[in-house]
């Protein structure tokens, strides 16, 4: 028998603080490292799993959402926010899947690739991503 991994809300709300995290390295949010989440949660994350929140709105905008609010507080450190992500990723590695891992690197990359190329902060903390990811 085959066991199913269910995602949850948590898991995309962690995956927003990590992508935040990945965008503000260097202080700075821009609005075209939002646009290029956006537009990967909307090529990429929405077909990961059914979940819906009780609005019936797909669990994966989740992303965005906590994401926006984090760049509107601007008062949340960025080591805070990937280190929450890394002990929710502890906690709960089931939901990792290799497949998953990969879509994580790709978006991240992604994101911080967005404004004028990946810079030296946001270099670093895709180092660490990576090497969270494969333990």
């Amino acid at each position: 028998m085959e066991t199913t991994k269910k995602l949850t809300h948590t898991f995309y709300q962690n995956l927003g603080k990590l992508f935040y995290a990945i965008a503000a390295s260097d202080n700075q949010v821009r609005q075209t490292e939002f646009n290029k989440l956006k537009a990967l949660v909307k090529s990429n994350w929405l077909d990961m799993d059914p979940l819906v929140d009780e609005f019936g709105t797909d669990a994966a905008y989740e992303i965005e959402i906590v994401f926006d609010w984090l760049n509107a507080q601007q008062a949340l450190n960025v080591n805070t926010c990937f280190n929450d992500f890394v002990t929710y990723k502890n906690a709960q590695p089931h939901l990792f899947t290799p497949e998953g891992k990969k879509l994580i690197l790709k978006t991240a990359h992604a994101v911080a690739d967005a404004f004028s190329g990946i810079n030296k902060s946001e270099l670093i903390l895709l180092a660490k991503l990576d090497l969270e990811l494969k333990k």
